[in-house]
């Protein structure tokens, strides 16, 4: 006999006691009769007594069953308890959150919207780590990220937010001095700096937007960086070009520090997204970051589309 009590047994014999049938007991729980029936006479076989004196029109409790049967009622309702008290719980949201966020965007835009955030929810704590390189949410125990990729197929579950370009710029000095590139073919004469946190060797791939014509320019200058932070002091500086983020270049085009080039090509179109490992019992928590986050940066302030219409 196995050593752990009859949970199921006590709880539907409680339930018959206080309902007084099998047939009202079976329908209070949603279950049905010959369950409650078989879990009956299964506790009774267990302990070794009669709960119950059955008849066709009568049921009624044996002295041994009225000895247990207040506990019996007392388990299912401790149960019922338990039950609501979890999902309550689990709908609410509060506990810790471990949040991965690429590092530019991490501090520009996802930490300035971290006060309001606690302010609607203060009783979730969220551990960020910002970091440009991909995150392994299930090996290190994420519970999600905000990612800025051309998603590919994946196990992970991916909500688009918000599209992000990327641009070709370079500060009206240097263009100045070296002339301004008509075609990426040209871009080989110039100095143009890249990333070193790719899975690859950085390349730009460009499509020009009418004529859906393609080229591909391997970057070649003096600085590569694993962050666009570290690339912009040399391009503000005048002394190279290189490729940015919309959410980071939207600044540097609206203060004119910076001009875009080559704005009849597209290099590939990215999106920011909130990405968890499952969709499948999402805690209420990582759901109120999901929801708060695509509302409050699906307007997308760094699009640059306005920024560019008004310069001259």
């Amino acid at each position: 006999m196995s050593k752990l009590p009859d949970f199921e047994g006590f709880a539907m014999f409680g339930k018959v006691a206080e309902e007084g049938s099998f047939a009202a007991a079976a329908t209070a729980m949603g279950v049905s009769v010959a369950t409650v029936s078989r879990a009956v006479s299964r506790l009774e076989e267990r302990l070794g007594g009669r709960l119950f004196n059955r008849t066709s029109r009568r049921l009624a409790l044996t002295d041994y069953g009225r000895s247990l049967a207040e506990r019996a009622a007392s388990l299912y309702a401790q149960a019922e308890e338990a039950e609501d008290f979890a999902r309550e719980t689990a709908s609410r949201p509060r506990g810790l959150v471990k949040l991965a966020v690429p590092l530019s965007f991490g501090a520009r835009w996802v930490a300035p919207l971290l006060p309001e955030f606690f302010r609607i929810y203060p009783d979730i704590s969220i551990d960020l780590h910002s970091t440009d390189a991909q995150a392994d949410l299930i090996g290190e125990g994420f519970d999600a990220a905000l990612r800025i990729a051309v998603m590919e197929d994946s196990s992970l579950v991916a909500r688009l937010i918000a599209p992000v370009r990327r641009f070709l710029v370079a500060s009206p000095d240097y263009l100045s001095r070296h002339g301004r590139p008509q075609h990426p073919s040209e871009l080989g004469a110039h100095p143009c700096l890249s990333y070193i946190n790719r899975n690859r060797r950085d390349v730009w791939r460009f499509t020009h937007t009418r004529s859906a014509e393609e080229c591909t320019v391997v970057p070649t200058g003096g600085l590569r960086a694993t962050s666009v932070e570290a690339l912009l002091p040399t391009v503000l500086a005048g002394q190279a070009i290189t490729e940015i983020p919309e959410f980071i270049a939207t600044q540097y085009l609206r203060d004119q520090q910076l001009e875009p080039l080559l704005t009849d090509w597209r290099l590939p179109e990215g999106g920011l997204y909130f990405v968890t490992p499952t969709a499948r019992a999402r805690p209420a928590k990582v759901s109120a970051l999901a929801d708060f986050f695509t509302s409050r940066l699906a307007a997308a302030q760094w699009r640059a589309e306005t920024v560019l219409e008004q310069r001259p």
